[in-house]
């Protein structure tokens, strides 16, 4: 890939494969406090969606780019290595596949924590009687108590959807995991059965 290239694919950087090598935040229950960007507030009516600008699969190892501004998320292009078995070829969708719904998911969250708190914020100034913005032109705040409030009332709105949420993920993840050892799994008896036949192979006649 050449820098060129590499610059029109988001500074993509690659990471050598590992059969067993999820990422952090892909394994822990923590996605419910994931923080939302600020920079939503100029983007929020934006359609989500994933830069076309992406590499095509390497053989070799996986693609991951820089944190989507409206998930928060790194984009991952999956390898597909050579003479991939139809087992590798289901885990590699799935994973592929997940990586794209949790996308869609967090977009979609941090878009409406975006608009409700933005309309949370010009309720309570109007109700005092205050414009958004003061005298000299700077934008009006309101105080950690005051915010409590919303972020209380944004996660029990949102209690069940993220309750689904976290059902789906661990759903994904077991299978995910399920798969991934039935791959290292055979992978390791095709080693085995590979030494034998060779030992075999070279074994002088009697």
């Amino acid at each position: 890939m050449t820098s060129k290239t590499a610059a029109a694919a988001g500074c993509l950087t690659w990471r050598v494969f590992s059969p067993f090598s999820l990422r952090a935040a892909c394994s822990s229950p923590a996605v419910n406090s994931r923080q939302c960007s600020s920079k939503l507030a100029t983007q929020q009516d934006k359609k989500p969606k994933r830069s076309p600008l992406r590499p095509a699969a390497s053989s070799t190892h996986d693609w991951i780019g820089p944190p989507n501004p409206l998930s928060n998320l790194r984009p991952i292009v999956y390898r597909v290595p050579e003479n991939e078995s139809e087992l590798e070829k289901r885990l590699r969708h799935l994973r592929q596949e997940t990586e794209d719904w949790n996308h869609d998911f967090w977009t979609k969250q941090n878009i409406s924590f975006s608009k409700e708190k933005e309309a949370f914020i010009i309720s309570q100034l109007k109700a005092k009687g205050l414009t958004v913005r003061d005298e000299q032109g700077r934008r009006r705040t309101l105080n950690s108590e005051e915010m409590a409030v919303f972020y209380k009332s944004f996660l029990d709105t949102n209690r069940i959807r993220h309750a689904n949420y976290n059902k789906e993920w661990y759903r994904r993840n077991f299978t995910i995991t399920l798969l991934m050892a039935r791959v290292a799994l055979k992978n390791m008896w095709r080693t085995i059965s590979e030494r034998q036949n060779s030992k075999k192979d070279n074994t002088p006649p009697t």
